[in-house]
């Protein structure tokens, strides 16, 4: 499949366990009218509830925009059915085998509509136009409420049999580790999640310097690890040697080039990349794993989006379903 003609914008969605964005998305990759709201939570959070969130952000971007779309783009955190684009993230209980794709679809008939992992969109604008450009064995991952991968070889996406493949938030870091929500044990996503960071840390005592209280974040943890508590800080260390533990496995694995680390977590910047190097350097012992490069996302909170439209704006290398 060719990429579709650069004559107007893709409208691009980003579903998250935290935030809902969407925009317009040019072919050079820019994104633009940006729109975000929270993402409903609790036991009000049923389905309609949150895709009233994702419809209401649509209609108020459409009433900005005369531009004539070319599709939709859709990220979303999995797993899901692919290429069908029915969800069921895992941080986002009220989202269980909802039709995604066909409700998008349902608004804009005609066009063409396509929906991934939100990770996989991450992994996908890294390579199209971030920190993994110009490489073809590239790992992209979002490390926030959840823990999501997704993977380009040889130059191209990497989709699994179900669209699934790269999710390295449920690699095995530690078999005797706390329960993850995926229902295993010691999962990365179960350890260096922000709410698995804050979960433990205040089970060894923490608690936050700040307002926050309850609904205190992997932010605030950040803060407080920057201010030299030492369980905050302990919290840091320990998520970034599991990442290097896992990045360890998959580059063993999969001889990647370049590693790009995006979402909430990943912003606390040494504290989680420094562990995380160590980590690397001691279980990546293979010559052509250690060369590895490990790096922030180049494109922020915007990736999600710029690579949910190169899924319809580069759809040649991105969007690869059978048949």
């Amino acid at each position: 499949m060719s990429e579709l003609p650069a004559a107007g914008p893709v409208l691009a969605v980003d579903v998250g366990g935290t935030k809902i964005a969407v925009a317009l998305v040019d072919a050079s990759g820019r994104a633009y009218r940006i729109q975000r709201a929270a993402t409903p939570q609790g036991p009000r959070a049923d389905a309609e509830t949150v895709w009233s969130v994702v419809d209401a952000l649509i209609s108020a971007l459409l009433a900005q925009n005369d531009a004539q779309l070319v599709g939709v783009g859709v990220g979303c955190g999995g797993p899901m059915d692919w290429p069908a684009g029915r969800v069921s993230p895992l941080n986002l209980p009220g989202w269980r085998d909802f039709p995604l794709r066909a409700r998008v679809n349902e608004r804009f008939p005609g066009l063409p509509v396509r929906v991934h992992n939100d990770a996989v969109c991450l992994a996908v604008a890294e390579h199209w136009r971030g920190a993994g450009r110009g490489r073809d064995n590239v790992l992209g991952m979002v490390v926030s409420t959840g823990v999501g991968g997704g993977l380009i070889l040889g130059g191209r996406l990497l989709d699994g049999a179900d669209g699934n493949a790269g999710h390295i938030g449920h690699v095995i870091v530690d078999p005797q580790g706390p329960p993850c929500s995926c229902g295993g044990f010691g999962c990365l996503e179960a350890v260096a999640s922000g709410p698995a960071c804050v979960a433990w840390a205040r089970a060894q005592g923490w608690r936050p310097s700040g307002p926050t209280g309850e609904g205190a974040t992997a932010s605030d943890l950040a803060d407080d690890a920057r201010r030299g508590h030492p369980v905050a800080a302990a919290a840091m260390n320990r998520a970034g040697a599991a990442l290097g533990v896992a990045i360890a496995s998959a580059t063993q694995l999969l001889n990647l080039e370049v590693v790009a680390i995006g979402g909430g977590v990943s912003q606390a910047g040494p504290l989680i990349f420094n562990p995380l190097q160590e980590s690397l350097r001691r279980h990546a012992r293979l010559s052509f794993a250690a060369d590895v490069a490990v790096v922030p996302a180049a494109l922020g909170q915007d990736g999600g989006l710029v690579g949910a439209a190169a899924l319809v704006l580069a759809g040649g290398t991105y969007w690869n379903p059978a048949g």
